[in-house]
């Protein structure tokens, strides 16, 4: 039985929204480990944001990584470089909308009407992981060239927001899925 789908259990549950508001919680401690590099800081956001999906399914995955950006917008000092509706105009902010797109494929390729195998687990945070480099490569791009006006040559642009990034990110969800699939055999979020 997938780890979210308690029988029985009415959606928006105390113990939902707790799980929900746990892993936005986490999304944001994510945000504040962090290594210093060019254009985008290494976090640890990622790994929650992608454990949300895969532990809490796709809709309250999605729902918890919302939350966060959600609180970030309305000025909490959440992101990685603070808060605030301004932030939308940060080339980085195309990697937090990637993370609820992410947290929702991963929860979806996992999901709860198929066997959770090791292979499973991996291509849903592997996709997972394309998506969000999907989301955030394009968004730096539109805001570096549409709203600040720089001549952003694609190699620079796939070297910082991507090459720089991916090995990381690589070990990031290596790591969540297999701390997914342990928490679905000790049954954490059941």
């Amino acid at each position: 039985m997938p780890p979210y789908s308690r029988p029985g259990s009415p959606p928006g549950t105390i113990r939902d929204v707790s799980y929900i508001a746990l892993f936005a919680a986490l999304t944001a401690i994510g945000a504040f480990i962090r290594i210093p590099i060019p254009v985008c800081p290494f976090t640890l956001q990622l790994l929650f944001t992608t454990l949300a999906g895969l532990v809490l399914g796709p809709a309250k995955g999605a729902a918890a990584v919302t939350l966060y950006v959600v609180l970030g917008l309305a000025g909490l000092p959440v992101f990685t470089a603070g808060g605030g509706p301004s932030y939308v105009f940060q080339p980085t902010f195309g990697y937090l909308l990637g993370f609820i797109a992410g947290a929702w494929i991963a929860g979806l390729l996992a999901g709860p009407h198929y066997p959770w195998t090791r292979r499973r687990v991996f291509a849903a945070v592997y996709v997972n992981l394309a998506v969000v480099y999907g989301f955030g490569v394009f968004y730096t791009y539109l805001i570096s060239s549409c709203y600040l006006g720089n001549d952003t040559a694609l190699w620079s642009l796939f070297l910082y927001a991507f090459a720089v990034e991916v090995p990381g990110d690589v070990a990031v969800c290596f790591a969540a899925a297999v701390l997914s699939r342990r928490l679905r055999r000790l049954q954490v979020f059941v």
